[in-house]
């Protein structure tokens, strides 16, 4: 096993990356994605990994050279954040129908405007559609094990898609946490060689991203639905190598004290672990409260979240986006989707939560499910509140 060393997370991610012998990086700065791509590039000056940092003029561009680059055969790595998310959305959809494992960090940040450069999941939740498989870490250890495993799943055979890891902006990026780096020897075990399915070479002339008409664009888009639904058995395999190999376990959908759980709280990201104390703090009183954690956001976990909620009474999803004009925020969209045909689906109440960096402290999450409990008749159910808004 490696040493357990503290590392700004930022700096982790960048040296798990490097221990995945990537050939290429395209990574263009962004608050708070920065310390990625600067760290990247001073392995690379420094000798230390063997690959070629390209140097971009925009977000746009890195995306445009990962693809050029994946679509050679090299293994390639982006990151980046919020308004740079947008400004790669147009190649996004892209890459994942040219079906090119690149991985990439998203360094959660909230969207202008006004501007704004703390954590939200707003740069992350209008990307849903494209193509992508989408993981959420809670800590800094998970945003290390995450970015490692991202290549086997993007890269294995049967997947061949791209896969992002949202990484909390500034909770989580520019925090110093403990964490055990694999060494290079147990990371070349995890994680072979990358064999392309399809290269782009002149002496083997073949089309990538050709033009398709309305008599085959339908047939291609249903194509990609089935790749990014059937990799789901490959990212469970690879978190069972995973917790075989280092003993730290992943699923689709983490669960904290629910076994008996009438009431219970869905979290994404690094907002779980502050959750899990105010859990602690209910259970102390007596209230059967538990977590979900949702790590798999795409393909979205339908049958691990309905077994996961079980038999509970009412629940609480927090979201840190909305979707404006809508139900209420994009996760709790989904969760109300995912449950609806369960014959006994919970009462669902949706608190935004934590927009723009705004900080949510333990008691206040307790508040959120004192205020949940004491809506005996459900009223307020399958609707949505900023939590903390001053009107």
């Amino acid at each position: 096993m490696g040493k357990r060393v503290g590392l700004e997370v930022t700096v982790a991610v960048a040296e798990a990356v490097a221990l995945c012998r990537i050939d290429m990086a395209g990574v263009y700065p962004i608050t708070p994605q920065s310390h990625i791509a600067e760290h990247l590039s001073n392995l690379v000056a420094d000798g230390v990994l063997d690959a070629e940092f390209v140097t971009v003029e925009s977000e746009h561009s890195a995306m445009s050279a990962v693809i050029g680059a994946s679509a050679t055969g090299a293994r390639s790595y982006t990151a980046t954040a919020s308004q740079g998310l947008l400004l790669m959305n147009e190649l996004l959809p892209i890459a994942s129908a040219m079906r090119l494992p690149i991985c990439m960090a998203i360094a959660n940040r909230a969207v202008s405007g006004p501007l704004n450069i703390l954590n939200d999941h707003t740069d992350i939740m209008p990307q849903r559609d494209t193509g992508w498989i989408a993981v959420f870490a809670e800590n800094g250890q998970e945003a290390v094990d995450l970015s490692i495993q991202a290549f086997k799943i993007a890269e294995h055979k049967d997947v061949m898609l791209p896969v992002c890891v949202n990484i909390d902006g500034f909770q989580l990026t520019h925090m110093v946490e403990p964490v055990e780096l694999p060494t290079q020897e147990e990371v070349d075990q995890f994680l072979p060689p990358f064999t392309p399915h399809a290269t782009l070479h002149p002496a083997k002339p073949v089309t990538m991203g050709a033009f398709a008409m309305s008599d085959y664009f339908a047939e291609i888009m249903k194509a990609k639905d089935e790749a990014i639904k059937n990799s789901k058995p490959v990212i469970l395999d690879v978190w069972t190598e995973w917790e075989r190999m280092f003993g730290r376990s992943y699923k689709p959908v983490e669960t904290y004290r629910s076994e008996d759980a009438e009431i219970m709280m869905l979290t994404m990201g690094s907002m779980g672990e502050t959750a899990r104390i105010a859990i602690d703090e209910l259970r102390d009183k007596g209230v059967k409260a538990g977590l979900l954690k949702l790590r798999l956001w795409r393909p979205f976990p339908f049958e691990e979240l309905t077994a996961a909620v079980g038999g509970a009474k009412k629940l609480i999803v927090t979201d840190r986006a909305i979707s404006f004009g809508g139900p209420g925020g994009p996760v709790f969209s989904e969760i109300k989707s995912a449950l609806y045909a369960q014959a006994q689906r919970p009462a669902i109440y949706n608190y935004i939560i934590g927009l723009g960096g705004r900080d949510v402290q333990v008691g206040e999450f307790v508040a959120m499910f004192d205020k949940v409990i004491s809506d005996a008749d459900n009223k307020a159910a399958d609707t949505y509140e900023y939590w903390g808004v001053r009107e």
